[in-house]
């Protein structure tokens, strides 16, 4: 696959998890790549492994919560074609301390999720819209449940400034992609019990996603085979945010199906 040759495309927090996954998938598609973020040891890391599999790829240490640094990081782009706004930080990394004040705990996660998607696309915008490019936020399905908190309401924002962005930078698209569980080194340490097991499944398909997943829509949403798209959220999360779980067992039991019980398969 080369939709993606000749095109420059950085992927924040494109250093683990998720981040890896779309930007490998980024290069095996052919595109120059540029990943950002904050730690430098990782950054190199990656962008050293990725350039040793695919075209030479270089890592920016960036804070995107901050408007300088991002201004003077997109100072030095002479290009670019595909901005991934995947940096983020969430629930299970937040470290929060008990005498942290609420204003605290809110600029640390708006910062990390909200600030640095609104920063670094509006500095990007100048270098898109000469490409006609696009922009893909990496939200979260933890927009839909509050149980996630601050996180969730900084993701709902982010689909907020997708959006909204889509609206006035047209004909720059800007989507969103909303990941489910997804199975990272961050996510392993809260799947389900010791054994393996669930006490309820990740998703209708019982079983975590991959970051690869996550990937291939991301790439798809930035490419022409995406090109009447925009100001969208794509939710890939196995459809969990679709299941009514207490009234699954009752439905079974009752038979309110589309399809009938008495099935030669089941």
């Amino acid at each position: 696959m080369t939709r993606f040759d000749g095109k420059t495309v950085l992927v924040t927090g494109g250093h683990s998890g998720i981040g890896f996954a779309i930007a490998e998938r980024f290069a095996q598609e052919g595109a120059d790549l540029i990943l950002v973020g904050r730690d430098q040891v990782k950054g190199d890391t990656a962008a050293k492994k990725l350039s040793t599999q695919y075209k030479a790829c270089r890592f920016m240490a960036v804070d995107l919560s901050c408007e300088d640094q991002v201004r003077d990081m997109v100072a030095t782009l002479d290009r670019l074609d595909v901005l991934v706004n995947n940096a983020g930080l969430g629930s299970l990394r937040t470290n929060h301390d008990e005498s942290d004040s609420p204003g605290t705990r809110w600029d640390r996660i708006r910062g990390a999720n909200q600030d640095s998607t609104y920063l670094t696309t509006a500095q990007c915008l100048p270098l898109l819209r000469t490409c006609e490019g696009s922009v893909v936020n990496i939200s979260s399905t933890s927009s839909l449940h509050g149980n996630w908190g601050l996180y969730g309401v900084a993701k709902a924002g982010v689909e907020a400034l997708t959006r909204a962005f889509a609206a006035e930078a047209a004909p720059v698209r800007v989507n969103a992609v909303s990941p489910g569980w997804i199975a990272t080194d961050v996510t392993a340490v809260a799947s389900g019990n010791d054994d393996g097991s669930w006490d309820l499944p990740p998703s209708l398909l019982n079983r975590m996603g991959a970051a690869s997943e996550i990937a291939g829509a991301v790439s798809f949403l930035a490419s022409q085979d995406a090109s009447f798209i925009t100001g969208q959220t794509l939710v890939v999360d196995g459809g969990l945010t679709l299941i009514d779980y207490p009234s699954r067992p009752l439905l079974e039991t009752r038979g309110h199906a589309l399809r009938s019980r008495k099935h030669p398969n089941d």
